[in-house]
């Protein structure tokens, strides 16, 4: 029979899954906590996890992403809560899980979902999204090119004006198919020499320099130090100028090794004709994905992207296709869903910034605004993090630690709110 790995902050819940299922003849694993979970993946591959999202350290849906961007999610996956929402669901099957049971579990559904599981040999992994879907545009094709070169000659590259899902598209472009995928920025325990072993030959990523803690940080060093002896590509973003990193206590022999070689991404708000086209292609593979319904941009809604001004660039623009294919009624998109969603007013003129931004120094003006700008987004998202995440564009471990630098962490059950 199978060998199932449940995991549990809740001891009964442990005990009671554990009886269910040994007497169905399966071998049994125990983990009460994230750590002990990974212990027992780095010792053996379970034929199946039973995995609750709530747990003390680190919940489980963050575990899951953790696993899914090591290349750890090679087993079904099926997520537990006793306060799941459609949205923990969805979530949790965008990132590779199988299923998701909502306690009390009942004996004939669990039984049910783990047989279904069981069938499910090897997880299904969905081919990540690269510029290579966007071959018929020529700013992102050059894009595609100086970044080949570039990686051709060096061990570690540096995105410039870069962040999240877009960095992301860029790193998957230099990685080898069927390679290692490690992801740094989700690493909440200590990296050691087996883990970049594991990683041989493969890409280590960094979404976003700005967004690392201290042990995120020593990990690079680690990493950096040792990607040579293990075939390692390292991949790094940053959102901030490297002086800026320096202004905030990174080393700067470090960040000078950092931005040896780098590529800067273009802005898409000076190339406002290469919009509509971008869009559509993107459009076009997340349906071909399964992560959006099959939609249709019309000859308006293309023009209202072109006409955009777009602040916040590649993550804006990701993130309103996805939002646009996600809220649209109808399978072609119109112009009035892309005012709806960028809440735009063509007659309308930018906003002033606050006199409290300009009479700050720059490092006080950010915080101010940036603060501002997620308490904003969070009333508008009515606290619920998995669409606060779509909204910034930012990965849902990146959001927490930003909430929490900024002094707005909304607790633990937060992003369940409706």
């Amino acid at each position: 029979m199978a060998q199932i790995l449940i995991v549990d902050d809740e001891m009964g819940i442990r005990e009671l899954l554990s009886e269910i299922l040994a007497d169905e003849g399966h071998s049994i694993s125990l983990a009460e906590n994230a750590a002990a979970a990974r212990k027992v993946r780095a010792d053996m591959r379970p034929d199946l996890v039973l995995l609750d999202i709530w747990m003390p350290d680190t919940d489980g849906i963050s575990l899951l992403k953790e696993w899914a961007a090591s290349g750890l999610l090679t087993m079904p996956v099926v997520m537990m809560s006793g306060h799941g929402t459609i949205d923990s669901a969805v979530e949790a099957t965008r990132i590779g899980a199988t299923d998701f049971l909502e306690k009390p579990i009942a004996l004939q559904k669990l039984l049910a979902t783990v047989k279904k599981a069981l069938k499910h040999e090897t997880v299904l992994e969905k081919k990540p999204l690269t510029l290579d879907a966007f071959a018929r545009s020529p700013l992102l094709k050059d894009l595609k090119r100086r970044l080949e070169q570039a990686a051709a000659k060096t061990s570690v590259l540096l995105l410039k004006s870069a962040s999240g899902s877009i960095a992301e598209i860029c790193a998957r472009t230099l990685q080898t198919h069927r390679t290692p995928w490690l992801d740094l920025s989700a690493a909440s325990t200590p990296l050691t020499q087996e883990m970049l072993h594991n990683a041989s030959g493969g890409v280590v990523f960094i979404a976003d320099l700005a967004l690392l803690g201290k042990l995120q940080q020593m990990n690079l060093v680690f990493a950096l130090e040792r990607l040579e002896r293990h075939n390692l590509q390292m991949v790094a973003a940053s959102s901030r100028s490297l002086p800026a990193l320096v202004d905030a206590g990174w080393d700067p022999l470090l960040v000078n090794r950092l931005g040896e070689v780098w590529v800067a991404l273009p802005q898409i708000s000076g190339h406002a004709d290469d919009v509509p086209e971008i869009a559509s292609l993107l459009l076009a593979h997340l349906a071909e994905r399964g992560e959006v319904p099959l939609r249709l941009f019309s000859s308006g809604a293309r023009n209202a992207l072109r006409l955009h001004h777009w602040h916040g660039e590649w993550a804006e623009l990701l993130t309103t296709v996805k939002n646009l294919a996600l809220s649209a009624l109808d399978e072609e998109i119109a112009a009035e869903d892309v005012e709806r969603i960028l809440q735009t007013d063509s007659g309308g003129a930018a906003a002033p910034l606050p006199a409290l931004f300009l009479d700050q120094p720059l490092r006080e003006a950010r915080e101010a605004f940036e603060r501002m700008y997620f308490e904003y987004h969070l009333a508008g998202e009515r606290g619920n993090m998995t669409r606060l995440a779509e909204r910034t564009g930012l990965e849902r471990t990146h959001l927490y630690r930003k909430l929490r630098q900024l002094g707005l962490n909304i607790g633990r059950r937060g992003d369940e709110r409706e």
